[in-house]
């Protein structure tokens, strides 16, 4: 098991196991991922987007650009 401590401006070090499990090198990011209450996972956030592809199904309807920009406007108007 490895442990870290947080200091009083809230950084820790990731233990070097951990890093080396992880393949993180200096300037990588971490993602936190809450599981539960009081509960997450670490894990490299190194991630290509392509792996999303199929993640979340097949549209249920075509939209043109053309149509996703008058909706960000519409949207984007009703915010304000």
């Amino acid at each position: 098991m490895s442990i870290a401590t947080v200091t009083s401006k809230g950084r820790i070090t990731i233990p070097s196991d951990v890093r080396r499990a992880l393949c993180l090198n200096a300037g990588d990011r971490v993602e936190f991922i809450s599981i539960e209450p009081g509960k997450f996972i670490v894990t490299a956030a190194t991630r290509p987007v392509s792996e999303l592809k199929g993640f979340f199904g097949k549209p249920s309807q075509v939209v043109t650009i053309e149509q996703m920009d008058a909706a960000i406007a519409a949207n984007g108007a009703k915010a304000r």
